[in-house]
Protein backbone atom coordinates (compact mmCIF):
# COMPACT_ATOMS: atom_id res chain seq x y z
CA UNK A 1 0.00 0.00 0.00
CA UNK A 2 1.17 3.32 -0.57
CA UNK A 3 3.85 2.85 -3.13
CA UNK A 4 5.01 4.74 -5.70
CA UNK A 5 4.08 4.22 -9.18
CA UNK A 6 6.45 4.81 -12.75
CA UNK A 7 4.81 4.42 -15.97
CA UNK A 8 6.44 4.15 -18.56
CA UNK A 9 4.96 4.54 -22.30
CA UNK A 10 6.58 4.18 -25.65
CA UNK A 11 5.55 5.15 -28.31
CA UNK A 12 5.38 2.83 -31.57
CA UNK A 13 6.91 0.20 -29.61
CA UNK A 14 5.99 -3.70 -30.72
CA UNK A 15 7.23 -5.99 -28.50
CA UNK A 16 10.99 -6.54 -30.71
CA UNK A 17 12.84 -7.06 -26.93
CA UNK A 18 15.20 -9.43 -25.61
CA UNK A 19 12.82 -10.51 -22.59
CA UNK A 20 10.15 -11.23 -25.50
CA UNK A 21 12.42 -13.74 -27.29
CA UNK A 22 13.88 -11.18 -30.07
CA UNK A 23 17.70 -12.47 -30.99
CA UNK A 24 18.29 -9.51 -32.52
CA UNK A 25 17.87 -6.59 -30.88
CA UNK A 26 19.89 -5.47 -27.66
CA UNK A 27 17.83 -3.98 -24.63
CA UNK A 28 19.58 -5.31 -21.62
CA UNK A 29 17.87 -2.51 -19.42
CA UNK A 30 14.65 -3.49 -20.34
CA UNK A 31 15.34 -6.81 -20.00
CA UNK A 32 16.90 -6.17 -16.74
CA UNK A 33 13.68 -4.72 -15.47
CA UNK A 34 11.69 -7.54 -16.95
CA UNK A 35 14.02 -10.16 -14.73
CA UNK A 36 12.25 -8.27 -11.56
CA UNK A 37 8.45 -8.20 -13.40
CA UNK A 38 5.70 -10.35 -14.44
CA UNK A 39 5.54 -9.66 -18.15
CA UNK A 40 2.38 -10.25 -20.36
CA UNK A 41 3.67 -11.82 -23.65
CA UNK A 42 -0.33 -11.44 -24.95
CA UNK A 43 -1.08 -7.67 -24.25
CA UNK A 44 -2.65 -5.50 -26.77
CA UNK A 45 -3.73 -1.75 -27.80
CA UNK A 46 -7.30 -1.02 -28.35
CA UNK A 47 -6.71 0.99 -31.38
CA UNK A 48 -3.25 0.97 -33.60
CA UNK A 49 -3.18 4.68 -33.50
CA UNK A 50 -1.66 7.37 -30.94
CA UNK A 51 -4.57 9.79 -29.49
CA UNK A 52 -7.16 6.94 -29.63
CA UNK A 53 -5.24 4.12 -27.78
CA UNK A 54 -3.81 6.71 -24.74
CA UNK A 55 -6.97 8.46 -24.68
CA UNK A 56 -8.30 4.86 -23.71
CA UNK A 57 -5.83 3.39 -21.54
CA UNK A 58 -5.80 6.66 -19.30
CA UNK A 59 -9.24 7.06 -18.81
CA UNK A 60 -10.23 2.92 -19.03
CA UNK A 61 -12.65 3.09 -21.83
CA UNK A 62 -12.74 2.07 -25.33
CA UNK A 63 -12.74 4.25 -28.13
CA UNK A 64 -15.94 4.09 -29.10
CA UNK A 65 -16.85 5.13 -25.64
CA UNK A 66 -14.23 8.12 -25.79
CA UNK A 67 -15.49 8.57 -29.03
CA UNK A 68 -12.07 9.45 -30.34
CA UNK A 69 -11.15 7.34 -33.56
CA UNK A 70 -8.48 10.64 -34.39
CA UNK A 71 -6.88 13.02 -32.58
CA UNK A 72 -9.82 15.75 -33.11
CA UNK A 73 -11.71 15.93 -29.96
CA UNK A 74 -11.16 15.87 -26.16
CA UNK A 75 -13.18 13.34 -24.79
CA UNK A 76 -14.70 15.53 -21.85
CA UNK A 77 -16.53 17.66 -24.34
CA UNK A 78 -17.07 14.91 -26.90
CA UNK A 79 -17.98 12.05 -24.98
CA UNK A 80 -18.38 12.41 -21.48
CA UNK A 81 -16.24 13.48 -18.31
CA UNK A 82 -14.49 10.52 -17.55
CA UNK A 83 -11.87 10.66 -14.84
CA UNK A 84 -8.40 9.11 -15.66
CA UNK A 85 -6.15 7.11 -14.00
CA UNK A 86 -3.67 9.76 -12.95
CA UNK A 87 -6.92 12.11 -11.99
CA UNK A 88 -7.58 9.05 -9.64
CA UNK A 89 -4.22 8.89 -8.09
CA UNK A 90 -3.97 12.51 -7.85
CA UNK A 91 -7.42 12.23 -6.19
CA UNK A 92 -6.11 9.58 -3.97
CA UNK A 93 -3.45 11.62 -2.78
CA UNK A 94 -0.93 11.18 -4.80
CA UNK A 95 1.22 13.88 -6.34
CA UNK A 96 1.10 12.99 -10.43
CA UNK A 97 3.11 14.31 -12.84
CA UNK A 98 3.89 13.70 -16.72
CA UNK A 99 7.09 14.26 -18.59
CA UNK A 100 7.23 13.81 -22.64
CA UNK A 101 4.68 11.83 -24.44
CA UNK A 102 1.68 10.70 -22.45
CA UNK A 103 -1.55 11.69 -23.46
CA UNK A 104 -1.28 12.57 -27.13
CA UNK A 105 -0.82 16.44 -27.18
CA UNK A 106 -3.39 18.46 -28.85
CA UNK A 107 -6.75 18.41 -29.06
CA UNK A 108 -7.67 15.30 -27.57
CA UNK A 109 -5.80 16.55 -24.36
CA UNK A 110 -7.39 19.70 -24.61
CA UNK A 111 -3.89 21.34 -25.54
CA UNK A 112 -3.27 20.99 -21.96
CA UNK A 113 -2.44 16.88 -21.85
CA UNK A 114 -5.70 17.30 -19.65
CA UNK A 115 -3.84 19.41 -16.54
CA UNK A 116 -5.38 20.51 -14.44
CA UNK A 117 -7.28 16.99 -13.85
CA UNK A 118 -4.48 14.83 -15.01
CA UNK A 119 -1.49 16.51 -13.02
CA UNK A 120 -0.29 18.41 -9.85
CA UNK A 121 2.18 20.17 -12.01
CA UNK A 122 1.80 21.61 -15.93
CA UNK A 123 3.70 18.57 -17.82
CA UNK A 124 6.81 18.73 -19.24
CA UNK A 125 7.41 18.31 -22.82
CA UNK A 126 11.44 18.24 -24.09
CA UNK A 127 12.12 21.55 -26.06
CA UNK A 128 13.86 19.49 -28.55
CA UNK A 129 11.03 17.89 -29.78
CA UNK A 130 9.57 21.02 -31.91
CA UNK A 131 12.50 19.55 -34.24
CA UNK A 132 11.40 16.29 -34.66
CA UNK A 133 9.97 16.77 -38.65
CA UNK A 134 12.24 19.27 -39.53
CA UNK A 135 15.83 19.07 -41.70
CA UNK A 136 17.91 17.31 -39.53
CA UNK A 137 18.89 14.23 -41.27
CA UNK A 138 22.48 14.52 -43.07
CA UNK A 139 22.32 12.25 -46.53
CA UNK A 140 25.17 11.33 -48.66
CA UNK A 141 25.35 14.57 -50.30
CA UNK A 142 26.20 16.48 -47.15
CA UNK A 143 22.54 18.16 -47.28
CA UNK A 144 19.88 18.35 -44.71
CA UNK A 145 16.56 16.20 -45.06
CA UNK A 146 13.50 15.21 -43.45
CA UNK A 147 13.75 11.25 -44.21
CA UNK A 148 12.40 8.03 -42.40
CA UNK A 149 15.81 6.78 -41.44
CA UNK A 150 17.95 9.28 -39.73
CA UNK A 151 20.78 8.26 -37.88
CA UNK A 152 22.18 11.63 -36.27
CA UNK A 153 24.96 13.28 -34.37
CA UNK A 154 23.50 14.53 -31.38
CA UNK A 155 26.17 17.59 -31.17
CA UNK A 156 24.97 18.60 -34.42
CA UNK A 157 21.07 18.54 -33.57
CA UNK A 158 19.32 21.87 -32.72
CA UNK A 159 19.94 22.63 -28.66
CA UNK A 160 22.29 19.78 -29.04
CA UNK A 161 20.03 16.77 -27.75
CA UNK A 162 16.91 14.85 -28.03
CA UNK A 163 13.95 14.50 -27.07
CA UNK A 164 14.00 11.25 -25.22
CA UNK A 165 17.33 12.81 -23.63
CA UNK A 166 16.09 15.38 -22.43
CA UNK A 167 12.80 13.54 -21.07
CA UNK A 168 14.75 10.89 -18.53
CA UNK A 169 16.95 14.04 -17.53
CA UNK A 170 13.84 16.18 -16.12
CA UNK A 171 11.89 12.31 -14.97
CA UNK A 172 15.07 11.84 -13.03
CA UNK A 173 15.08 15.30 -11.71
CA UNK A 174 11.76 14.72 -10.67
CA UNK A 175 12.50 11.79 -8.56
CA UNK A 176 15.17 13.44 -7.01
CA UNK A 177 12.64 16.44 -6.16
CA UNK A 178 9.92 13.75 -4.87
CA UNK A 179 12.69 12.21 -2.79
CA UNK A 180 13.93 14.88 -1.23
CA UNK A 181 9.72 16.28 -0.53
CA UNK A 182 9.26 12.64 0.76
CA UNK A 183 5.83 13.03 -1.53
CA UNK A 184 4.14 9.73 -3.21
CA UNK A 185 4.15 10.23 -6.51
CA UNK A 186 2.86 8.92 -10.03
CA UNK A 187 5.41 9.68 -12.45
CA UNK A 188 4.36 8.86 -16.33
CA UNK A 189 7.42 9.03 -18.38
CA UNK A 190 6.85 8.96 -22.08
CA UNK A 191 8.91 8.36 -24.74
CA UNK A 192 8.96 9.03 -28.26
CA UNK A 193 11.26 6.19 -30.05
CA UNK A 194 10.89 4.59 -32.00
CA UNK A 195 8.16 6.49 -33.57
CA UNK A 196 8.99 8.06 -36.98
CA UNK A 197 11.47 9.96 -38.06
CA UNK A 198 14.02 7.03 -37.28
CA UNK A 199 16.35 9.87 -35.09
CA UNK A 200 18.38 8.26 -32.57
CA UNK A 201 22.16 9.12 -31.93
CA UNK A 202 24.25 7.19 -34.68
CA UNK A 203 26.36 5.42 -32.85
CA UNK A 204 23.37 3.10 -32.23
CA UNK A 205 23.98 1.76 -36.01
CA UNK A 206 27.00 0.07 -35.24
CA UNK A 207 24.85 -2.77 -33.17
CA UNK A 208 22.93 -3.50 -36.33
CA UNK A 209 24.88 -4.25 -39.12
CA UNK A 210 23.12 -4.01 -42.33
CA UNK A 211 24.10 -7.45 -43.54
CA UNK A 212 22.53 -9.04 -40.65
CA UNK A 213 18.98 -7.33 -40.54
CA UNK A 214 16.46 -9.84 -41.95
CA UNK A 215 13.14 -8.47 -44.30
CA UNK A 216 10.31 -9.25 -42.41
CA UNK A 217 9.33 -13.18 -43.00
CA UNK A 218 6.00 -11.96 -44.49
CA UNK A 219 7.01 -8.90 -46.94
CA UNK A 220 4.00 -9.91 -49.20
CA UNK A 221 0.40 -8.45 -49.23
CA UNK A 222 -1.51 -11.23 -48.46
CA UNK A 223 -3.63 -13.36 -51.22
CA UNK A 224 -6.62 -12.99 -49.40
CA UNK A 225 -6.65 -9.64 -47.11
CA UNK A 226 -9.95 -8.13 -47.66
CA UNK A 227 -8.22 -4.41 -49.49
CA UNK A 228 -9.96 -2.41 -46.56
CA UNK A 229 -7.63 -4.11 -43.91
CA UNK A 230 -5.29 -2.88 -45.98
CA UNK A 231 -3.39 0.26 -44.25
CA UNK A 232 -1.21 1.95 -47.10
CA UNK A 233 1.47 3.71 -44.96
CA UNK A 234 0.74 7.16 -46.34
CA UNK A 235 2.83 8.81 -42.98
CA UNK A 236 6.36 7.02 -44.27
CA UNK A 237 5.48 8.01 -47.82
CA UNK A 238 6.08 12.12 -47.43
CA UNK A 239 9.40 11.37 -45.78
CA UNK A 240 11.57 12.92 -48.20
CA UNK A 241 14.00 9.70 -48.51
CA UNK A 242 11.05 7.47 -49.14
CA UNK A 243 9.49 9.99 -51.78
CA UNK A 244 12.54 9.96 -53.19
CA UNK A 245 11.48 6.02 -54.24
CA UNK A 246 8.77 6.90 -56.21
CA UNK A 247 6.81 3.81 -55.08
CA UNK A 248 3.44 3.06 -56.32
CA UNK A 249 0.37 3.42 -54.24
CA UNK A 250 -1.50 1.71 -52.15
CA UNK A 251 0.70 -1.78 -52.78
CA UNK A 252 4.01 -0.75 -54.45
CA UNK A 253 6.80 -2.62 -52.07
CA UNK A 254 9.92 -0.86 -50.96
CA UNK A 255 12.88 -2.15 -52.63
CA UNK A 256 14.37 -4.71 -49.85
CA UNK A 257 17.68 -2.96 -49.41
CA UNK A 258 16.02 0.34 -48.11
CA UNK A 259 12.91 -2.23 -45.92
CA UNK A 260 16.12 -3.56 -44.35
CA UNK A 261 17.64 -0.13 -43.30
CA UNK A 262 14.07 0.95 -41.91
CA UNK A 263 14.56 -2.42 -39.89
CA UNK A 264 17.71 -2.05 -39.59
CA UNK A 265 16.92 1.79 -37.88
CA UNK A 266 14.02 0.66 -35.95
CA UNK A 267 16.13 -1.76 -33.86
CA UNK A 268 18.73 0.76 -33.66
CA UNK A 269 16.00 3.44 -31.88
CA UNK A 270 14.66 0.92 -29.62
CA UNK A 271 18.38 0.56 -28.32
CA UNK A 272 18.51 3.93 -27.88
CA UNK A 273 15.08 3.66 -25.55
CA UNK A 274 16.95 0.96 -23.79
CA UNK A 275 19.80 3.39 -22.83
CA UNK A 276 17.28 5.92 -21.47
CA UNK A 277 14.81 3.60 -19.58
CA UNK A 278 18.46 1.65 -18.32
CA UNK A 279 19.55 6.11 -16.77
CA UNK A 280 15.86 6.41 -15.35
CA UNK A 281 15.74 2.95 -14.07
CA UNK A 282 19.16 3.81 -12.53
CA UNK A 283 18.35 6.72 -10.91
CA UNK A 284 15.22 5.37 -9.12
CA UNK A 285 17.74 3.15 -7.21
CA UNK A 286 20.33 6.31 -6.71
CA UNK A 287 17.66 8.07 -4.70
CA UNK A 288 16.60 4.70 -2.78
CA UNK A 289 13.32 4.28 -4.03
CA UNK A 290 13.13 0.67 -6.01
CA UNK A 291 12.00 -0.71 -3.08
CA UNK A 292 8.93 0.93 -2.66
CA UNK A 293 8.43 2.61 -6.43
CA UNK A 294 6.47 -0.39 -8.78
CA UNK A 295 7.22 0.11 -12.65
CA UNK A 296 4.68 -0.62 -15.44
CA UNK A 297 6.54 -0.50 -19.08
CA UNK A 298 4.28 -0.79 -22.26
CA UNK A 299 3.53 0.87 -25.27
CA UNK A 300 0.66 2.56 -27.03
CA UNK A 301 0.36 0.00 -29.69
CA UNK A 302 3.20 -1.77 -32.05
CA UNK A 303 4.36 -0.83 -35.52
CA UNK A 304 4.39 -2.96 -39.04
CA UNK A 305 8.06 -3.69 -40.34
CA UNK A 306 7.57 -4.83 -43.73
CA UNK A 307 4.79 -7.90 -42.57
CA UNK A 308 2.14 -8.03 -45.41
CA UNK A 309 3.96 -5.17 -47.10
CA UNK A 310 2.95 -2.69 -44.86
CA UNK A 311 4.85 -0.19 -42.55
CA UNK A 312 3.88 1.77 -39.71
CA UNK A 313 0.66 1.27 -37.47
CA UNK A 314 -3.10 1.40 -38.67
CA UNK A 315 -4.44 -1.81 -38.88
CA UNK A 316 -5.62 -4.77 -36.55
CA UNK A 317 -3.28 -6.95 -37.09
CA UNK A 318 -0.78 -8.34 -33.96
CA UNK A 319 2.15 -6.76 -35.29
CA UNK A 320 0.22 -3.18 -35.08
CA UNK A 321 -2.04 -4.21 -31.93
CA UNK A 322 0.50 -6.29 -29.71
CA UNK A 323 2.43 -4.11 -27.20
CA UNK A 324 5.09 -4.92 -24.77
CA UNK A 325 3.57 -4.84 -21.08
CA UNK A 326 5.13 -5.94 -17.52
CA UNK A 327 4.94 -4.64 -13.94
CA UNK A 328 7.85 -4.59 -11.47
CA UNK A 329 5.56 -4.69 -8.27
CA UNK A 330 8.58 -5.05 -4.82
CA UNK A 331 7.41 -7.91 -2.88
CA UNK A 332 4.82 -8.74 -5.21
CA UNK A 333 7.09 -9.92 -8.28
CA UNK A 334 10.25 -9.66 -6.60
CA UNK A 335 11.26 -10.66 -3.08
CA UNK A 336 10.95 -8.22 -0.73
CA UNK A 337 13.79 -5.13 -1.79
CA UNK A 338 15.31 -3.71 1.48
CA UNK A 339 16.66 0.12 0.87
CA UNK A 340 19.33 1.44 -0.53
CA UNK A 341 19.46 -1.96 -2.36
CA UNK A 342 20.64 -2.08 -6.21
CA UNK A 343 18.05 -3.63 -8.38
CA UNK A 344 18.60 -1.81 -11.77
CA UNK A 345 22.22 -1.33 -12.64
CA UNK A 346 22.50 0.65 -16.09
CA UNK A 347 23.80 -1.87 -18.12
CA UNK A 348 25.47 -0.50 -21.46
CA UNK A 349 24.00 -2.23 -24.70
CA UNK A 350 27.68 -2.42 -26.82
CA UNK A 351 29.34 -4.22 -23.94
CA UNK A 352 26.45 -6.00 -22.24
CA UNK A 353 25.55 -8.75 -24.18
CA UNK A 354 23.40 -11.29 -22.54
CA UNK A 355 19.28 -10.59 -22.00
CA UNK A 356 17.86 -11.67 -19.23
CA UNK A 357 14.30 -13.67 -19.13
CA UNK A 358 11.10 -12.15 -17.24
CA UNK A 359 10.93 -13.32 -13.52
CA UNK A 360 7.28 -14.47 -14.26
CA UNK A 361 5.58 -14.65 -17.44
CA UNK A 362 1.73 -14.83 -18.26
CA UNK A 363 0.45 -15.86 -21.87
CA UNK A 364 -3.26 -14.86 -20.89
CA UNK A 365 -4.52 -12.29 -23.63
CA UNK A 366 -4.79 -8.89 -21.56
CA UNK A 367 -5.77 -5.51 -22.78
CA UNK A 368 -4.19 -1.95 -22.23
CA UNK A 369 -7.93 -0.61 -21.58
CA UNK A 370 -7.91 -3.13 -18.20
CA UNK A 371 -4.10 -0.60 -17.14
CA UNK A 372 -6.47 1.56 -15.03
CA UNK A 373 -8.47 -1.25 -12.65
CA UNK A 374 -4.89 -3.53 -12.39
CA UNK A 375 -2.86 0.12 -11.13
CA UNK A 376 -5.54 1.06 -8.47
CA UNK A 377 -5.67 -2.73 -7.05
CA UNK A 378 -1.62 -3.00 -6.92
CA UNK A 379 -1.93 0.51 -5.69
CA UNK A 380 -4.21 -0.58 -2.71
CA UNK A 381 -6.63 1.82 -4.10
CA UNK A 382 -10.52 1.03 -4.71
CA UNK A 383 -10.67 -0.61 -8.31
CA UNK A 384 -13.27 1.74 -10.12
CA UNK A 385 -16.70 -0.13 -11.02
CA UNK A 386 -17.33 -1.59 -14.08
CA UNK A 387 -18.71 0.72 -16.42
CA UNK A 388 -23.04 -0.12 -17.14
CA UNK A 389 -23.88 0.16 -20.70
CA UNK A 390 -23.85 3.09 -22.05
CA UNK A 391 -21.49 4.99 -19.77
CA UNK A 392 -21.12 8.32 -20.97
CA UNK A 393 -22.61 9.67 -18.07
CA UNK A 394 -20.80 7.98 -15.38
CA UNK A 395 -17.70 10.40 -14.62
CA UNK A 396 -15.45 7.02 -12.56
CA UNK A 397 -15.78 3.51 -13.91
CA UNK A 398 -13.82 1.26 -16.22
CA UNK A 399 -15.08 -0.91 -19.31
CA UNK A 400 -11.44 -2.67 -18.25
CA UNK A 401 -10.83 -5.46 -15.55
CA UNK A 402 -7.91 -5.50 -13.50
CA UNK A 403 -5.46 -8.47 -14.24
CA UNK A 404 -4.02 -8.83 -10.54
CA UNK A 405 -5.23 -11.97 -10.72
CA UNK A 406 -3.11 -13.55 -12.99
CA UNK A 407 0.11 -12.29 -11.34
CA UNK A 408 0.15 -15.65 -9.16
CA UNK A 409 -0.62 -17.78 -12.14
CA UNK A 410 1.53 -16.79 -14.35
CA UNK A 411 3.75 -19.52 -16.35
CA UNK A 412 7.06 -18.61 -15.50
CA UNK A 413 9.02 -19.23 -12.41
CA UNK A 414 5.44 -18.40 -9.92
CA UNK A 415 3.31 -21.51 -9.58
CA UNK A 416 0.07 -21.56 -11.90
CA UNK A 417 -2.71 -20.41 -10.20
CA UNK A 418 -6.21 -22.17 -10.24
CA UNK A 419 -7.88 -20.97 -14.11
CA UNK A 420 -10.88 -19.21 -12.57
CA UNK A 421 -10.16 -17.87 -9.93
CA UNK A 422 -11.85 -14.69 -8.57
CA UNK A 423 -10.34 -12.18 -6.96
CA UNK A 424 -13.05 -9.69 -4.44
CA UNK A 425 -12.33 -6.91 -7.12
CA UNK A 426 -12.45 -9.24 -10.48
CA UNK A 427 -15.16 -10.32 -11.92
CA UNK A 428 -14.68 -14.29 -12.54
CA UNK A 429 -13.07 -15.16 -15.73
CA UNK A 430 -14.31 -18.84 -16.81
CA UNK A 431 -14.04 -17.97 -19.95
CA UNK A 432 -11.23 -17.64 -22.10
CA UNK A 433 -9.82 -13.85 -21.94
CA UNK A 434 -10.05 -11.82 -25.61
CA UNK A 435 -8.53 -8.69 -26.78
CA UNK A 436 -11.05 -5.88 -28.57
CA UNK A 437 -9.25 -3.78 -31.05
CA UNK A 438 -10.96 -1.55 -33.94
CA UNK A 439 -9.57 0.21 -36.57
CA UNK A 440 -11.59 3.01 -38.57
CA UNK A 441 -11.63 3.56 -42.19
CA UNK A 442 -12.94 5.75 -45.00
CA UNK A 443 -13.56 3.16 -47.73
CA UNK A 444 -13.16 -0.76 -48.81
CA UNK A 445 -10.12 0.24 -50.67
CA UNK A 446 -7.27 2.14 -49.94
CA UNK A 447 -7.09 5.34 -49.98
CA UNK A 448 -4.72 8.41 -49.10
CA UNK A 449 -6.68 8.78 -45.61
CA UNK A 450 -6.97 4.86 -45.19
CA UNK A 451 -4.09 4.75 -42.28
CA UNK A 452 -5.80 8.31 -40.17
CA UNK A 453 -9.01 8.74 -41.73
CA UNK A 454 -10.98 12.03 -39.89
CA UNK A 455 -14.37 11.16 -37.71
CA UNK A 456 -16.54 12.91 -40.23
CA UNK A 457 -14.88 10.84 -43.05
CA UNK A 458 -15.16 7.15 -41.26
CA UNK A 459 -17.73 5.02 -43.16
CA UNK A 460 -16.33 1.17 -42.44
CA UNK A 461 -15.10 0.43 -38.53
CA UNK A 462 -12.96 -2.91 -38.06
CA UNK A 463 -13.54 -4.56 -34.89
CA UNK A 464 -11.25 -7.43 -34.13
CA UNK A 465 -11.02 -10.19 -31.16
CA UNK A 466 -7.74 -11.69 -30.49
CA UNK A 467 -7.68 -14.70 -28.27
CA UNK A 468 -5.03 -17.06 -27.51
CA UNK A 469 -5.95 -19.70 -30.48
CA UNK A 470 -7.75 -16.71 -33.33
CA UNK A 471 -7.33 -13.34 -34.88
CA UNK A 472 -11.43 -12.48 -36.16
CA UNK A 473 -12.09 -9.13 -37.79
CA UNK A 474 -15.14 -7.86 -39.39
CA UNK A 475 -15.62 -5.09 -41.14
CA UNK A 476 -18.80 -3.24 -40.76
CA UNK A 477 -20.60 -0.29 -41.93
CA UNK A 478 -20.03 2.92 -39.17
CA UNK A 479 -22.30 6.43 -39.25
CA UNK A 480 -20.01 9.21 -37.87
CA UNK A 481 -22.92 11.07 -37.13
CA UNK A 482 -24.09 9.40 -34.71
CA UNK A 483 -21.36 6.84 -33.64
CA UNK A 484 -23.21 3.46 -34.69
CA UNK A 485 -21.66 0.60 -36.13
CA UNK A 486 -24.70 -1.73 -38.21
CA UNK A 487 -23.23 -5.48 -38.10
CA UNK A 488 -25.78 -5.75 -40.49
CA UNK A 489 -23.79 -4.67 -43.03
CA UNK A 490 -21.06 -6.65 -43.79
CA UNK A 491 -18.04 -5.46 -45.71
CA UNK A 492 -15.53 -8.21 -45.31
CA UNK A 493 -13.94 -10.47 -42.84
CA UNK A 494 -10.60 -11.97 -41.80
CA UNK A 495 -10.27 -15.32 -39.69
CA UNK A 496 -6.45 -16.08 -39.27
CA UNK A 497 -5.71 -19.14 -36.74
CA UNK A 498 -2.57 -18.91 -34.85
CA UNK A 499 -1.15 -22.12 -34.62
CA UNK A 500 -0.69 -22.90 -38.00
CA UNK A 501 -0.90 -18.97 -39.14
CA UNK A 502 1.22 -16.91 -36.16
CA UNK A 503 1.77 -14.03 -38.92
CA UNK A 504 -1.52 -13.60 -39.70
CA UNK A 505 -1.13 -14.05 -43.90
CA UNK A 506 -4.05 -16.51 -44.32
CA UNK A 507 -7.37 -15.64 -44.26
CA UNK A 508 -9.25 -18.58 -43.90
CA UNK A 509 -12.73 -16.90 -43.34
CA UNK A 510 -14.01 -17.85 -46.49
CA UNK A 511 -12.67 -21.74 -46.44
CA UNK A 512 -14.52 -22.26 -42.79
CA UNK A 513 -18.33 -23.21 -42.27
CA UNK A 514 -18.75 -20.51 -38.90
CA UNK A 515 -21.10 -19.58 -36.96
CA UNK A 516 -19.58 -16.48 -36.68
Amino acid sequence: DGMNILFIVVDDLRPVLGCYGDKLVKSPNIDQLASQSIVFSNAYAQQALCAPSRVSFLTGRRPDTTRLYDFYSYWRVHAGNYSTMPQYFKENGYVTLSVGKVFHPGVSSNHSDDYPYSWSIPPFHPSAEKYENDKTCRGKDGKLYANLVCPVDVTEMPEGTLPDIQSTEEAIRLLNVMKANKQKFFLAVGYHKPHIPLRYPQEFLKLYPLENIPLAPDPWVPEKLPPVAYNPWTDIRQRDDVEALNVSFPYGPLPEEFQRQIRQSYYAAVSYLDVQVGLLLNALDNVGLSNNTMVVFTADHGWSLGEHGEWAKYSNFDVATRVPLMFYVPGMTTSSVSQGMTVFPYLDPFSHAVGSVPQGQSKKVVELVSLFPTLAELAGLQVPPACPEPSFHVALCTEGTSIVHYFSASEGKVQEGKEGRCGDTTRCFKEEPAALSQYPRPADTPQWDSDKPKLKDIRIMGYSVRTIDYRYTVWVQFNPKNFSANFEDVHARELYMMETDPNQDYNIYNNTSHGW
